[in-house]
């Protein structure tokens, strides 16, 4: 089978150029992660399988993965690359190689069922949420997990992701809470970022670490101070059912958030500028 990738203009919001087919996409995608250099995509399918793809080519790098665990799953990709992290139905994190496809380790989470995943940005540990209601931090190199569970939601998790300089993590969760923690002390940062009205599906950092995004089955996307926790301005609404994704444009500027079949963007400079945050 062939699907496709398209890209858009952010200013205009028409697509940039023709989609890049896809060959041999499987069915029913499950999860998808650009890499930071815009030249591949990795992505999970709800067969169990994983696959690389180069963006130039529209062709998949070496062989698809076959986990035989079909199901939901989650993929997060090294920033210098390398390596993929897969989380698959059966409480497995499978660590891939970017070029090759093949397996080459295996964090041991054993708690059933997929978690969110991320890699910090050098790449040397990762993070899981989980079913458990926790947050945990991995060492890539040793495979396995630096301190305690990281503990303070009172729900299960929907998403993780490190700050750019690798010092806080964010967390998602069912409980309707966003936490930051501070990754060498392994404790939670101040009290939580509370405002959201229901499950909280994603969250990320700024490109300066110094605000976070949020979206929500609420069908608001939020913008925070990481440093005082403080909800930044009014919820930004227009999304008609919920926020599955948010990220940051790379120069900060812009959010781009993610419903069902819909995306919209963002203009943060304008919202930082009607609340006065810069």
């Amino acid at each position: 089978m062939t699907g496709s990738v398209q890209t858009w203009n952010a200013e205009t919001g028409k697509l940039i150029g023709d989609p890049v087919r896809l060959i041999g996409l499987p069915p029913q995608l499950s999860s998808i992660y650009q890499s930071a250099d815009g030249r591949r995509v990795v992505s999970g399918f709800r067969d169990g399988s994983v696959g690389i793809w180069d963006l130039d080519t529209g062709m998949q790098v070496g062989e698809p993965l076959q986990t035989g665990v079909p199901g939901q799953n989650d993929v997060a990709l090294s920033d210098n690359g390398k390596h993929v992290l897969y989380s698959s139905n059966d409480g497995t994190i499978r660590i891939l190689n970017v070029e090759t496809g093949a397996q080459v380790g295996e964090l041991p989470q054993g708690l059933g069922g997929t978690v969110p995943i991320a890699f910090s940005p050098d790449g040397k540990r990762a993070v899981t949420g989980s079913h458990d209601d926790t947050v945990r931090i991995w060492d890539m190199g040793t495979g396995m997990q630096i301190g305690d569970p990281l503990q303070g939601h009172g729900d299960e998790i929907n998403c993780v992701a490190f700050s750019p300089d690798g010092r806080h993590i964010v967390s998602a969760s069912d409980d309707t809470t966003l936490r930051i923690w501070n990754v060498e002390a392994g404790a939670q940062v101040g009290e939580p970022l509370e405002g959201h009205e229901a499950p909280v599906l994603s969250v990320t950092f700024s490109p300066n670490g110094k605000h976070a995004v949020s979206g929500s089955i609420d069908r608001t996307v939020r913008i925070w101070d990481v440093e005082t926790g403080m909800q930044v301005g009014e919820p930004l609404q227009g999304h008609g059912s919920w926020v599955h994704s948010v990220e940051f444009s790379p120069d900060g500027r812009r959010v781009v958030s993610g419903s069902f079949g819909t995306l919209r963007i963002w203009d943060v400079e304008e919202h930082m500028r009607r609340n006065r945050l810069h």
